[in-house]
C-alpha cells in the first residue's frame, strides 16, 4: 500500500463521529480496515459505501460547515452520503468544485477560525463567504495546503513567499521539509488524521 502515507484520504474525523472513507482510487481500498479499527475506540463510525467515492483530503471542516471538494477522487454521491452523515449532527455539507489538482486541500485550507489559504485559480473563492482569505503566492501554487493545529500551522519549508503572507496575517507559522512528499502532490495535511 504504497500511498498509506497520505493516511488523511481513508477518514473524516468530526467531534461526534468518523466517517471512514472510500478512497476515489482503488488501489487504496485496503488501507480503510487498518484506520476504522484505529478509530474504533475513538469515534461512532460510520462509512461511505459504493458507488460513492471520497477522499479525506477533499474535505475541508470550519465551524459547522464541511466543504467536500469534487474532484477526480471524490464523486457527487461520496458528497451526498457525506452530508447525510453529517446532517444528523448539526453540520451543513456544501460541494465545491476542484479543478487542476488532486484535492480540495490542494487549493485551500483553513489557517485560524475565520481565515483561509487559497490558490483561487483552483478553487472558487467565492465558495467560502465570510471566511477571511489569504492568496498563495503566484509562483507558489501549490502553497495553500497548511495544517492547523489550535493556534498554530505547521507549512511545508517550500513555500516561503506564501509564508511571509500567512506571517504577516499573524499567523504562527511551524515550517517542516515536505520535499518529498510533494513529488506526489502530498503535503502536510496529507499525512495525519486529527483527533482532538
Amino acid at each position: 500500500m504504497p500511498d498509506s502515507v497520505f493516511v488523511e484520504d481513508t477518514a473524516v474525523v468530526l467531534p461526534e463521529f468518523a466517517i471512514i472513507t472510500r478512497p476515489g482510487a482503488a488501489s487504496r481500498g485496503a488501507e480503510i480496515t487498518s484506520v476504522a479499527e484505529a478509530l474504533r475506540p475513538h469515534r461512532p463510525l460510520a462509512f461511505i459505501e459504493s458507488p460513492g467515492t471520497l477522499d479525506g483530503g477533499d474535505i475541508l471542516h470550519i465551524g459547522s460547515t464541511i466543504y467536500a471538494g469534487e474532484s477526480t477522487r471524490t464523486n457527487a454521491e461520496g458528497i451526498r452520503q457525506l452530508a447525510q452523515l453529517a446532517y444528523s449532527y448539526g453540520y451543513d455539507a456544501q460541494p465545491v468544485k476542484v479543478s487542476s489538482c488532486l484535492h480540495l486541500k490542494s487549493a485551500v485550507t483553513a489557517v485560524a477560525d475565520d481565515v483561509i489559504l487559497l490558490n483561487a485559480a483552483w478553487v472558487e473563492a467565492s465558495s467560502f463567504p465570510g471566511l477571511a482569505q489569504i492568496e498563495v503566492h503566484p509562483r507558489e501554487p501549490f502553497a495553500a495546503n497548511a495544517l492547523r493545529i489550535g493556534d498554530n500551522v505547521i507549512y511545508s519549508a517550500t513555500h516561503d513567499q506564501t509564508c511571509r503572507r500567512l506571517e504577516e496575517h499573524g499567523i504562527s507559522v511551524h515550517i517542516v521539509e515536505t520535499d518529498e512528499l510533494e513529488k506526489a502532490e502530498g503535503a502536510v495535511t496529507c499525512c495525519s488524521i486529527l483527533i482532538s
